[in-house]
């Protein structure tokens, strides 16, 4: 019997971390989504009707267009393992699962591993006739003690700490290689506001979600640790698509502008330097209240921007918060902002040929982080996924659905 942890990937932050973190970790959904005071008063919806579909799942209209649609479930692999109606709305809707656990829940220990998490659910994969995407390897959150002791220590060597990237992402890589169709090897390394000319994330000017401010890979190795992490996973899973994957890429807002360009300039790098990079993967965290900042021309540059310099493109974690709609809004006018967002996103992403998979980052709000990272204030159940806490399809679903219909199909 396979033995597995109790925690999902989001929920184990919190038993890596402890109680005394939790507060930075909520305070730390600003940098995601954006504080409050710069949200929008406009909550005009288009009117659309977003019509009940009869596909028998977001996998078949998708399909039919040469697309793969998926989901990460966000429930653990107990609860997926308990929850057999969750299971079998899964592999009807999903024609793919995403899967992945932090470094401090895959290497405790030095030179020891746990991938019981993601065991469980590459077996779902297998069992159920699922394409298996793995999550992410290389990001700078959730990381063991030991390694972090490594990073602070002034006896540590940039040798040290590249054998030990390299090492750890060999044994996740080879582990999974002739299952995995793709895998967001890099995540979340571009962060323009800590203030380098080359955009990376710097961890001693900006705090992970733990409060914590502390030297990382870039301080060991220069921005060669994105390279050095690629050319590893390469070589241990060959044929596998290997994504870079980032957040705050959506908006025609000034942060993400600066980081859209900084994140391009990154990839051409990678791209002239031979690195084995296969795609970008681009988180799409959505925001119903920032619909009208959602630029269709500039987002669709930047993705043929993208695509010009041969990488192929997936959408690796789409949701739509609600948080910051306002508590009196009726629950059709929230579920049909919601909606618009899922369109309105997809319908200018799908229009790229270089796309070719869609990840929710959930599946139903039965199971979504943002019931704990992105709460409503007026206590009312967050709605940001395709299924409602019962399973039943909302207009979230119909208007992904609609999207796939509607998308030109790949050849």
């Amino acid at each position: 019997m396979v033995k597995y942890n109790k925690l999902g990937r989001r929920q184990l932050f919190f038993s890596l971390l402890g109680t005394s973190a939790i507060a930075s970790i909520f305070a730390a959904n600003q940098k995601l989504f954006g504080s409050q005071r710069n949200q929008f008063e406009i909550f005009e919806s288009k009117e659309r009707d977003f019509a009940r579909r009869n596909a028998p799942g977001l996998k078949s209209p998708a399909a039919a267009k040469g697309l793969i649609y998926g989901a990460y479930p966000e429930a653990s692999a107990e609860k997926t393992a308990e929850d057999r109606e969750f299971q079998s709305h899964f592999i009807q809707e999903c024609a793919l699962i995403a899967a992945g656990d932090v470094w401090g829940g895959i290497s405790p220990e030095p030179d020891q591993f746990n991938f019981a998490n993601i065991d469980y659910f590459a077996q779902f994969a297998a069992d159920n006739n699922l394409i298996f995407k793995l999550d992410a390897a290389v990001w700078h959150e959730f990381l063991p003690a030991w390694l972090m002791a490594k990073f602070q220590s002034q006896e540590t060597t940039r040798t040290e700490i590249a054998n030990i990237l390299s090492y750890l992402v060999q044994a996740v890589g080879k582990r999974y290689a002739k299952q995995a169709y793709a895998w967001s090897v890099i995540n979340e390394v571009i962060n323009p506001s800590d203030g380098r000319r080359d955009g990376f994330r710097d961890t001693q000017v900006s705090e992970s979600m733990s409060g914590e401010k502390y030297p990382s890979w870039l301080h060991f190795l220069g921005t060669d640790f994105v390279d050095l992490a690629f050319r590893a996973a390469a070589e241990a899973a060959p044929n596998t698509t290997l994504l870079y994957n980032d957040f705050g890429l959506e908006y025609d807002t000034k942060e993400d502008e600066n980081k859209r360009r900084a994140v391009l300039t990154m990839l051409e790098k990678l791209k002239s330097g031979g690195t084995p990079i296969h795609a970008l993967g681009i988180q799409a965290h959505l925001n119903a209240s920032m619909n009208p900042r959602f630029n269709q021309n500039k987002y669709r540059q930047f993705l043929s921007d993208v695509a010009s310099l041969g990488l192929k493109i997936q959408v690796t974690e789409l949701d739509v918060a609600d948080k910051w709609l306002p508590k009196d809004m009726e629950l059709a006018t929230r579920d049909l902002l919601i909606a618009e967002a899922y369109y309105d996103f997809l319908a200018v992403t799908l229009d790229e040929p270089a796309v070719n998979t869609v990840v929710t980052w959930g599946l139903s709000d039965r199971y979504t982080w943002l019931e704990w990272f992105a709460p409503r204030e007026d206590g009312i159940t967050v709605r940001p996924l395709p299924l409602d806490q019962q399973l039943n399809r909302k207009l979230a679903w119909n208007a992904i659905s609609e999207a796939f219909e509607n998308a030109p199909k790949r050849s």
